[in-house]
């Protein structure tokens, strides 16, 4: 009878030894599932990620965008009024989201012309998208597209030098030479502690524009 027991209290242990190795087996190989599941998303999704984050650094400048020079001197670092002289020169500048960090520099469109001038000699329209002086417009000349490369100090006008196009940033960046057919875009400025914000939206198409 004794031996009866045992056999049966053996026979138990090994079912329930046999049970538990099974139940580890089954949680290890969920847990190789899950884990080859995630490596799965993860290669599946990094195009996803890579191709969202490039949309977003080619989106035009938004509301609370901050700006940092175009040539990357000073990576992250906003820019001032006090970083702009009175009267010049200018400065090429791109948006930068506050948020996330992100230099909105995937598309050149989205170059943008600096430059602080006396308050007093901007019309109204001007002024009032200024901040501080300083006025923004788009960095694309909209005759074919070029860079607007250059400023004139003694006229205060930008210069395109592709087709020698000018314009006044006084005047809202009205086209005052060359073959430009329209003026450049305005964005619309403010101080956010101490700090260059874009307080909306471009005023119109960046870009060669149609007469």
């Amino acid at each position: 009878m004794a031996s009866s027991n045992v056999g049966k209290l053996g026979g138990l242990e090994g079912a329930v030894e046999a049970a538990s190795s099974a139940l580890a087996l089954s949680m290890e190989r969920r847990a190789a599932v899950k884990i080859a599941v995630g490596i799965v998303l993860g290669v599946a999704l990094a195009p996803c990620a890579a191709a969202q984050k490039a949309d977003l650094r080619a989106l035009r400048p938004l509301p609370g965008d901050r700006f940092v020079l175009a040539d990357g001197s000073r990576p992250g670092e906003p820019i001032t009024p006090a970083d702009l002289g009175i009267g010049g020169p200018r400065v090429m500048a791109f948006p930068l989201d506050p948020k996330s960090g992100l230099v909105r520099d995937g598309s050149r469109l989205n170059k943008i012309l600096l430059v602080r001038l006396d308050p007093a000699t901007l019309n109204e329209e001007t002024r009032r998208r200024s901040a501080d002086g300083v006025v923004a417009y788009s960095g694309i000349c909209t005759h074919q597209a070029c860079d607007v490369t250059e400023w004139q100090p003694e006229a205060l006008t930008f210069w395109c030098p592709c087709h020698e196009s000018r314009f006044d940033p006084r005047d809202s960046a009205r086209v005052v030479e060359g073959p430009a057919p329209r003026r450049l875009a305005a964005l619309p400025l403010a101080l956010t502690d101490g700090t260059l914000t874009a307080a909306g939206r471009f005023s119109g198409p960046v870009g060669a524009q149609n007469r």
